[in-house]
């Protein structure tokens, strides 16, 4: 954007967390000392000559960006600054950016922003925010040393046409571009500061005020609700089942006397000779169970500090810092959750098993990271990561993560592999014909549906968060339903499991994997509903770059669930 630019300020440093999320500071043009009122200070005047096609350019570009919304996010002193103004019922919103400005259809309809102002009425026009009057709230700390702390600060957005933009005196009529405008356009960036001490905000609690105003919590409540009745019965089911049929069979098993030995088994118990037989490619279901063990350990440890309040909003870039930390970190449970399966699998193949573990799902996860990095290299995206901090990842996984993981499969191979109560048959059965519901896929399928339907209202909040910049602050909830998904994921497949057991059918490893594996199948389904129906994403990069990341979300959220 061809904004006023600070000249030669550094940028200020950032964690791994912010780089990896794209969420650049740049140093400010706009000057302030505290107490110091300004009024109507000018900042920069930008000329564009439309004759000229680069200024054409930058024009159209800033056009583009006005018709689609775009806003600016400042930060003074940490604190996001904000737009607060009247919406419905007497409540005000308070919105951590604002826009860069807003358009007048050509029949007249104010989009966005335009209509906090009746001066915004010519048609087919756009009007750019060039003056800003800010207002800074502080804090006089008492009984300590002498000193003021910022509580909040808040902007109203303006639109002057200056008619002297070397002395420019803040009034008058709107900055107006016209669609069709030729010839010379001139935009003056000017700026106002206040300051007004405020006695009721406690400096520990100045994020209130912007969390307040954010989507409400009574859904989450109804949500969360939702979610546990569908647990309640999920459990009532299992232990119904589990009481009922194991006690008859247990209690039947304790009656047959040595006369009545021939009497036939039926449903699960004749399968015993062939529950154990190890699952085709154990290989790959134990890599994926290693994998799935180290991001449910990451999960749980991340979510746990969230709630904590290590991890606030406050703290630019830590939840995913925290994150990618404790991912790296957690490479031995990885490795030895894995080779422990794979040893009881009777698999052979060691080496190959613990460099699948350290290899496979981490390196699809970085192939489409670096894909969707190359991506946004070349669109110049001030998002696209540095060359040294992909190097820095890359040591990350290979100097920690993956020594790690040959820790934890040496002590994993070491073990003796777990005994299991039953010899297994030379010869497989024959698994008899099933019915619709006992075969795999749709079995598969409504295992599914179950655990998405407890988090799909948390996934909404997320993916704002995500694509829409709003913030996440309810990690109590997220923390609830993750403990409410991961009971849920494993009753749904406890129950189906039983099921296909009973109709006789043997191979429940994949099966059970892949039960709840299958909620990650409709969060992309969702994620797919919410760009067409929530964003307005235009461009094959937007959207190329939207379901990347969708993807990289969706593999873990399947290793995590399965």
């Amino acid at each position: 954007f061809d904004f006023c630019q600070a000249e030669g300020k550094k940028r200020p440093s950032e964690n791994l967390g912010q780089v990896l999320f794209g969420e650049r500071i740049e140093p400010s043009p706009y000057r302030f000392t505290f107490n110091k009122k300004e009024t109507c200070k000018s900042v920069c005047t930008k000329t564009y000559d439309t004759t000229k096609p680069e200024d054409k350019q930058k024009l159209d570009f800033l056009k583009k960006s006005m018709l689609l919304n775009y806003q600016h996010h400042w930060i003074v002193d940490n604190m996001p600054v904000t737009w607060c103004y009247d919406v419905e019922d007497g409540q005000r919103f308070c919105n951590p950016g604002f826009p860069i400005g807003c358009y007048i259809t050509e029949d007249g309809r104010p989009k966005d922003a335009c209509v906090i102002n009746s001066e915004f009425h010519e048609k087919d026009t756009f009007y750019i925010f060039n003056h800003v009057d800010i207002k800074i709230y502080y804090h006089i700390v008492e009984n300590e040393a002498l000193g003021a702390r910022l509580v909040a600060a808040k902007l109203e957005p303006k639109s002057y046409k200056h008619t002297h933009p070397d002395d420019p005196d803040c009034s008058g009529v709107p900055m107006d571009i016209s669609n069709k405008a030729s010839g010379e356009v001139k935009i003056a960036y000017t700026y106002s500061v206040t300051f007004h001490e405020e006695k009721s905000i406690r400096w520990a609690s100045r994020w209130d005020y912007i969390l307040e105003s954010m989507p409400h919590t009574h859904i989450q409540w109804f949500s969360i609700m939702n979610s546990l009745v569908i647990v309640l019965f999920l459990s009532g089911m299992v232990a119904m089942i589990m009481l009922r049929t194991l006690h008859k069979d247990i209690a039947r098993y304790n009656q047959i006397d040595s006369t009545e030995d021939a009497q036939e088994e039926f449903g699960w118990k004749l399968v015993h000779g062939d529950i154990f037989r190890p699952p085709r490619k154990g290989m790959l279901l134990s890599v994926f169970l290693g994998s799935g063990t180290q991001i449910l350990i990451m999960t749980f440890v991340t979510l746990f500090f969230a709630c904590l309040g290590f991890l606030s909003p406050a703290n630019r870039g830590a939840l995913m810092t925290c994150a990618v930390v404790l991912w790296v970190l957690l490479g031995t449970p990885a490795g030895y959750v894995a080779a422990r399966f794979y040893k009881s699998f009777g698999g052979e193949k060691w080496k190959t098993n613990v460099l699948l573990t350290s290899f496979l799902c981490p390196g699809i996860v970085f192939a489409d990271f670096f894909i969707m990095n190359l991506i946004l290299w070349g669109e110049g995206s001030s998002a696209a990561i540095p060359f040294g901090t992909l190097v820095a990842i890359l040591a990350l996984w290979f100097c920690i993560s993956v020594p790690l993981t040959f820790i934890g499969a040496y002590f994993g191979f070491k073990k003796n592999a777990i005994e299991h109560p039953v010899r297994t048959n030379q010869i497989p059965r024959q698994i008899p014909e099933q019915s619709f519901y006992t075969k795999p896929l749709p079995g598969i399928i409504m295992g599914g549906i179950l655990p998405f339907g407890c988090i799909f209202i948390q996934l909404f909040f997320i993916l704002n968060s995500i694509w829409s910049h709003q913030m996440y602050y309810m990690f109590g909830f997220l923390f609830l339903v993750f403990i409410i998904l991961v009971i849920t994921c494993s009753e749904a497949t406890i129950l189906l499991c039983y099921f296909h057991l009973c109709a006789e059918d043997y191979h429940w490893q994949w099966r059970s994997f892949l039960t709840s594996g299958f909620t990650a199948v409709y969060f992309l389904i969702y994620a797919i509903h919410y760009f067409f129906s929530k964003l307005q994403i235009t461009g094959t990069a937007s959207t190329i770059l939207y379901f990347g990341y969708t993807m990289i979300m969706v593999l873990i959220f399947f290793l995590f669930t399965g």
